[in-house]
């Protein structure tokens, strides 16, 4: 799978006036579902906002699926060092980028704007101001006075008491105000008039003053005296009456307040117990909504790609056996829709003589396919009825399929056998059929894709299949080359043998993807026909035609399937191939000359 990106933004780039980040746009690939996986798409980062486009050419369009980053969870993958998945609530985004880089790249720059969103950022402290503040804690404040005092009346009644000594104790400390505001004036005017009367007697020291306005003091001297200053407002205070007041109102609030504590101690207990069961039952609420949102979690993302195949998978042997069985159940109810309300048209493709193929073609695979010829007509040939490394698993009148149990670095390859024994055809015909790539999707149906990457000779393709995807499991493709060969008998009295193989190459123009696990195959499908005498001078018929098929399989799935279900896979799907396949033949053969 290919992966770029590409982006007109880095996570350094922010906007000198605005000072929010810069749009960031490129290419991620983007998981879909299971049946198409990883695609490419246009993602686009931009006000706090995550978009994507199936293209970049397609942003005027509108974009498919946006997030909003504000609540946004971004997970790095933990093996995959390209991957990130982007959460919000229930939706999940996983994404792919070209690189740890880039994948670097776009998880800070989503961090940025989401840190320049809602209020956990400076910016929106300075928006919304403290006036939000001080309504939740006014509010706060009524709630907790509301509740936790609405029973305690006591205490309630004690508040109202601090309430009363609070305004009394106001008045007190304004009149205790005025008197000292008064006592600082008649202060200043005092030494006001002290000051003026010494400049007089300096401007005049020879006027002559009566002894009853100085104090003789011991030592001979004399002082002036001043009349007492007699400020405005004073004589109406009782100024020790208004100190006895002010103490008892004091002496009151100290004694209401450790009344208040006294009763708020001997509900500290109370309080404490209701707090515990409270934390415990929000303990209880939150382990259960944790545990419910990862089984939400779990069965809304079951599809994503932590759940497919792969070395870190998710699911559970179990789990991925009854998906692929489900999975199989589901294509085998389609193709028995396709099949009823199919009509085949009919293809006018004629088959070549046998002569034809009992030449060595020439060219540059000849010598490898021969030699896979000779391995399968000394090796596959073998009866295998005896061998205890071969287990028979199916049983189905003429059908018989074995298995040989083979595991190689934890990957099944198990080589299977199968015989069969069919009415009415000729090794020729069923070869034929099972060679030819122009009636191939007629009677094979888990092919997804198929082409000739390159023709070799007349009876030798180069062929390249994908198989359809049966999720969990990951698809598959296979490069292989086929020919068909006539294997003369080199007794008269044996029948010739029929003979196609198929076998994994390389081929430049089919190199393998991300996309897809490449499996390596050595099939062979071998047929010998049995011809009965007729009764008289009957002509031959196809009453008196069998054909004895020989199918073997050496498959390496590759990937990470679970070996159990490799096997119960093959198990099922080998029997129904070959009844299907053979049916095939005989309907296409039923009114058509015998072609030995």
């Amino acid at each position: 799978m290919s992966e770029k990106s590409s982006s007109s933004g880095s996570d350094e780039d922010v906007d000198p006036e605005s000072g929010q980040p810069l749009e960031l746009g490129g290419i991620l690939s983007k998981w879909t579902n299971y049946i198409h996986g990883w695609q490419d798409r246009w993602v686009v980062l931009k006000n706090n906002t995550l978009s994507y486009y199936k293209s970049e050419d397609e942003r005027e369009y509108g974009c498919r699926g946006s997030l909003c980053l504000s609540k946004a969870v971004i997970t790095p993958h933990e093996f995959d060092e390209c991957r990130f998945d982007i959460s919000v609530n229930d939706s999940v985004w996983y994404l792919r980028a070209e690189d740890p880089e880039h994948r670097l790249q776009w998880i800070e720059s989503i961090e940025l704007h989401k840190a320049e969103s809602g209020y956990g950022s400076e910016t929106s402290l300075r928006r919304h101001g403290s006036m939000l503040s001080l309504t939740s804690a006014a509010s706060a404040l009524s709630a907790t006075s509301t509740s936790s005092f609405k029973k305690g009346h006591r205490l309630r009644e004690k508040l109202a008491e601090m309430e009363t000594f609070r305004d009394i104790l106001c008045r007190q400390v304004d009149t205790l105000q005025k008197y000292f505001d008064s006592c600082a004036d008649a202060v200043s005017k005092d030494e006001f008039q002290r000051d003026r009367v010494e400049e007089e007697e300096d401007d005049f020291p020879a006027t002559a003053r009566s002894d009853s306005e100085y104090n003789h003091n011991n030592n001979g001297s004399k002082e002036k005296l001043y009349p007492p200053a007699s400020p405005k407002g004073m004589n109406g205070i009782d100024f020790k009456g208004e100190a006895i007041t002010f103490k008892a109102t004091t002496a009151g609030i100290l004694s209401t307040l450790s009344h208040c504590i006294e009763l708020m101690v001997k509900r500290e207990d109370s309080w404490q117990k209701r707090l515990d069961k409270e934390l415990e039952k929000r303990r209880r609420v939150e382990d259960a909504y944790k545990s419910a949102v990862n089984e939400l979690k779990k069965k809304s993302h079951y599809g994503g790609p932590d759940y497919e195949e792969g070395p870190n998978s998710l699911i559970n042997e179990d789990e991925f056996f009854d998906a692929v069985e489900a999975a199989l159940d589901r294509q085998d109810k389609i193709e028995e829709q396709c099949q009823t309300e199919k009509v085949r048209i009919p293809r006018l493709t004629p088959i070549p003589p046998g002569d034809a193929y009992s030449a060595v073609s020439k060219h540059r695979y000849a010598t490898k396919v021969e030699e896979m010829v000779q391995n399968h007509m000394t090796y596959s040939l073998q009866d295998v009825g005896g061998d205890a490394n071969w287990q028979l698993v199916i049983e189905e009148g003429e059908m018989k399929v074995y298995r040989r149990e083979v595991e190689e670095n934890g990957i099944v390859l198990d080589p299977l056998k199968a015989t069969h024994a069919v009415k009415g055809v000729t090794g020729h015909e069923v070869c034929h059929y099972f060679w030819d790539t122009a009636v191939r999707f007629d009677w094979e149906t888990t092919i997804e894709n198929f082409n000739v990457v390159e023709t070799l000779s007349d009876n030798a393709v180069i062929v390249y299949q994908t198989h359809k995807r049966v999720w969990p499991a990951s698809q598959r493709d296979v490069l292989y080359l086929s020919a068909i060969r006539k294997i003369l008998a080199t007794n008269e009295n044996d029948p010739d043998t029929w003979l196609v193989c198929n076998f994994s190459v390389d081929h430049e123009k089919a190199a393998p993807t991300n996309r897809c696990v490449r499996a390596k195959i050595n099939v062979a499908m071998i047929c010998q026909t049995m011809v009965s005498p007729p009764e008289g001078d009957k002509e031959i018929s196809r009453d008196n035609i069998l054909c004895k098929i020989t199918y073997v399989a050496n498959v390496n799935p590759g990937g990470w399937a679970p070996a159990s279900v490799l096997r119960a896979v093959a198990r099922r799907e080998y029997p129904k191939f070959l009844k299907r396949f053979t049916s095939y033949v005989q309907d296409k053969t039923a009114w058509k000359p015998i072609l030995f």
